[in-house]
């Protein structure tokens, strides 16, 4: 096992690392800029190394300058958390050749499933299924024109890297078209440094819901089961549970035993996630793999009793998975929300500002993973996520119960969120349904 590991990351996954490295015995190494000097990652890990500006690109994403801080700091191993550098296989190459171990997959199959287009490919030889598109990244918007022909309307434009929801549009018909690519492809040059797109068939209202997997070194793959992300505000996750109320054993076994195939396909090793787009009449279709952690981690967690994070760093360790397939079991009901520092009544912008005093719920079946603590300056330069609220039940029923009782008594003082709105989804007839999809939100289904 390593002695010590830096977190190149920053707020609550920053923090959940240092407990996970704490539970192993390993020392940690936080890293923060300027702006988060005061940051709580920063102040509970056994060590703290300021790596730039405030200015994420001068900082977190400054390659060199957290390679270095590694070194410096007598560190075996670099955990990238999710976000930022975690799914950029030029930083975890960088980090091997440094003689450094990468808590997650290979640079290699970082760089494979990375690319939307050869994932695809990679599925399609795997026997998942996916939805009809093009085969590779479109040339230019000419060939946009002509495969939306082919692949009929509406069609879906994707960014051919990266992920979370970033340069993703939806195109109803050709007058729609020229709009959807230059804004999906400015937004991918603003995200990814990469504006490729490729083309899918759209599938009207679907569900998104993953897959968790985990690989090792010695070409074990077991899957954690699915979660269920359908509530989504422009491609942006709100509230995420497991397991899916919508998904029946026989498609659980399907689309499980799918992203286990793919994984092995690719030589997975470590955390990763499949996601697939489902319809109505529960056909499934491929639609990208995250190569590191996710955000929603911990319904996972809380259903089948793995620690995620531990397991990734015995697995970069070197070690096998410490269970096997048939040793997994789904146990009651998770639900997530993601605590956001955002205005609903003003479109959902960013609220940094001071947290004058907060309270945080507590009783049975609740869990808080944040990085936020009374009089924390919340800094404007990163994303707004400042925790995330997760409930355990025996059954979903009990969860949603228990989720309405921890938002109720989730206060904060000096900055807004969108706990209220993630209250009214849970309270409504939808959601208690589980009659939903990644649309709901913008078709008033919650309303």
């Amino acid at each position: 096992m390593f002695q010590k590991v830096l977190i190149a990351n920053r707020g609550e996954i920053a923090v959940r690392i240092i407990q996970a490295c704490r539970d192993l015995g390993i020392i940690s190494v936080a890293v923060y800029s300027e702006a988060d000097r005061e940051a709580l990652h920063a102040q509970i890990a056994d060590e703290a190394v300021c790596i730039g500006p405030a200015r994420a690109a001068d900082s977190y994403l400054n390659m060199d300058n957290i390679i270095s801080a590694a070194l410096a700091s007598g560190c075996q191993a670099i955990h990238p958390g999710f976000g930022f550098l975690s799914e950029n296989p030029d930083f975890a190459e960088r980090i091997t050749q440094a003689g450094l171990a990468f808590i997650g997959p290979t640079a290699a199959t970082i760089r494979l499933m990375g690319d939307k287009s050869e994932a695809k490919r990679n599925a399609i030889a795997a026997g998942v299924p996916v939805a009809l598109g093009t085969d590779g990244p479109l040339r230019d918007f000419d060939e946009a024109i002509s495969e939306a022909e082919r692949i009929g309307y509406p069609v879906m434009l994707k960014a051919a890297s990266g992920g979370g929801g970033k340069g993703i549009r939806v195109a109803e018909s050709v007058k729609d078209l020229k709009d959807a690519y230059d804004s999906a492809s400015a937004e991918a040059i603003a995200n990814f440094g990469d504006g490729r797109l490729y083309m899918e068939k759209y599938i009207h209202n679907p569900r998104h819901i993953e897959v968790q997997i985990l690989g090792d070194n010695y070409g074990n793959v077991v899957h954690l089961f699915e979660r269920e992300c359908s509530v989504q505000r422009r491609h942006q996750k709100l509230i995420e549970e497991s397991p899916s109320a919508f998904v029946t054993p026989e498609l659980r076994e399907k689309m499980t035993t799918a992203a286990v195939a793919l994984a092995k396909r690719v030589g997975y090793r470590n955390a990763g996630t499949i996601e697939f787009l489902v319809d109505n009449d529960r056909n499934f279709y491929f639609c990208e793999m995250n190569t590191r952690i996710q955000v929603e981690h911990p319904v996972t967690e809380e259903v089948t009793g793995v620690d995620l994070v531990c397991e990734q760093l015995r697995v970069a360790a070197g070690e096998a998975l410490s269970f096997r397939q048939e040793d997994l079991t789904i146990r009651g009901h998770a639900i997530e929300c993601r605590i956001n520092a955002e205005d609903p009544s003003r479109n959902f912008a960013p609220c940094p500002g001071t947290l004058v005093s907060l309270h945080l719920p507590g009783g049975p079946g609740v869990r808080v993973d944040s990085a936020a603590y009374q009089g924390y300056k919340i800094p404007p330069f990163y994303d707004s996520m400042i925790g995330k609220l997760i409930v355990y039940g025996a059954d979903r029923e009990q969860a949603i119960v228990r989720m309405r009782r921890a938002l109720a008594e989730m206060l904060f003082e000096g900055v807004v969120t969108a706990t209220d709105y993630q209250m009214h989804i849970l309270c409504s007839k939808a959601f208690v349904e589980a009659n939903f999809n990644v649309n709901s939100i913008a078709n008033g289904d919650f309303d």
